[in-house]
């Protein structure tokens, strides 16, 4: 996309950037997100498919909301990424010739681009429509930037925010599970667009010639993380709802300045508050394993900020793919599940892809 890509793109930690460029804004030229039903009609077309026609809940528990929320919340961020990489690739804009990598050639590329767009807006419009049909507030689309100059750096992100979503999705369906509301028929709906995720996630492995499955079990997440996530891509100010009333945590950023490798290693980390090693560590979260805590060390104050140490044993058993980082309150303190990391965490997620 059209946006300066920064240090912290290339070490895969997602951070808040300034650009030169117009932000992206809605509506597209489809319609979207408040299309006609002659529009949606060909939007689902486009997409290979049709929104669901069957029944969904009439009441929503606290918890349920807040997680529709998030997830509409990041389906409109999706659409505004890839049909900017879409239209970027279709204009052969400097920097985005996808026929460059082979075996690719642009028309495929601009194929499974145009399904994707077409897909991620039918999930955003479902999702809505759950809300709105139980008499809650919808999601309406903010401003986006995007910090990526080229195509395969582009893809490259692509695979590191699907990830995080591949962690999200299982967590909804098992809050919607055991919330003690009426929303089963939503976790078979989240299970298939799940599926779909992963399909995505295999193409964008592919064009990076990486193996198409990163791992046997893959990284889990907590919907905090992915909210804040997501916000590092949204215009300050743009959204039409405040941030705020989803409820969910924003957490301080955590830039990971080490390139990650497949090997035991220390990671330089920096973050924008003071930190101690009496009073904080690292957490990594890999695969369906048990997180993992290390210490902080070498501790300083550079430009404003703090950079520190810790070491990254990924030879201890983490996934390829993404592995997710937080700085916690606490020292040797151990963690048995993603939500106890989550309740701990100061700066986060440091999102690592190692292959």
């Amino acid at each position: 996309m059209r946006f300066t890509s920064p240090q912290t793109l290339l070490t895969l930690t997602v951070a808040a950037t300034s650009v030169a460029a117009a932000p992206f804004e809605y509506p597209l030229p489809d319609g979207f997100p408040t299309p006609s039903p002659a529009q949606i009609a060909a939007i689902e077309q486009l997409a290979g498919g049709t929104l669901p026609n069957g029944p969904s809940p009439a009441n929503l528990t606290k918890t349920a909301i807040t997680n529709l929320h998030l997830l509409a919340l990041n389906e409109f961020f999706e659409t505004a990424y890839f049909t900017e990489l879409l239209a970027n690739v279709t204009n052969d804009v400097p920097g985005y010739d996808a026929g460059s990598i082979a075996p690719l050639d642009k028309t495929y590329v601009v194929d499974a681009l145009t399904a994707v767009v077409n897909q991620e807006q039918l999930h955003a419009l479902g999702i809505n429509a759950i809300l709105a049909g139980a008499g809650h507030k919808i999601i309406k689309p903010c401003e986006y930037e995007f910090p990526v100059t080229t195509f395969k750096q582009a893809i490259l992100l692509a695979q590191t925010f699907t990830d995080v979503v591949l962690g999200t999705l299982p967590k909804a369906q098992a809050i919607f599970a055991a919330d003690g509301g009426d929303e089963s028929p939503l976790i078979q709906l989240f299970g298939s667009v799940l599926a779909q995720e992963g399909e995505q996630a295999g193409f964008y492995r592919y064009v990076q010639k990486k193996t198409p499955s990163a791992a046997p079990f893959l990284t889990g997440g907590s919907p905090s993380f992915t909210f804040t996530a997501i916000q590092a891509f949204i215009v300050n100010g743009s959204c039409p709802q405040p941030l705020p009333d989803i409820a969910l945590t924003t957490f301080g950023t955590l830039n990971v300045l080490t390139t990650p490798e497949a090997k035991n290693m220390t990671l330089d980390f920096s973050v924008s508050g003071s930190v101690s090693p009496f009073n904080n560590s690292i957490v990594y979260l890999s695969g369906q394993n048990l997180p993992v805590a290390v210490p902080i060390s070498n501790v300083k104050p550079v430009a404003g900020a703090f950079q520190f140490q810790a070491s990254f044993p990924f030879e201890s058993g983490f996934a390829n793919g993404l592995t997710i980082a937080a700085l916690v309150k606490g020292a040797g303190t151990t963690f048995n599940s993603t939500d106890s990391v989550a309740k701990a965490t100061v700066y986060g997620p440091g999102l690592i892809e190692v292959d």
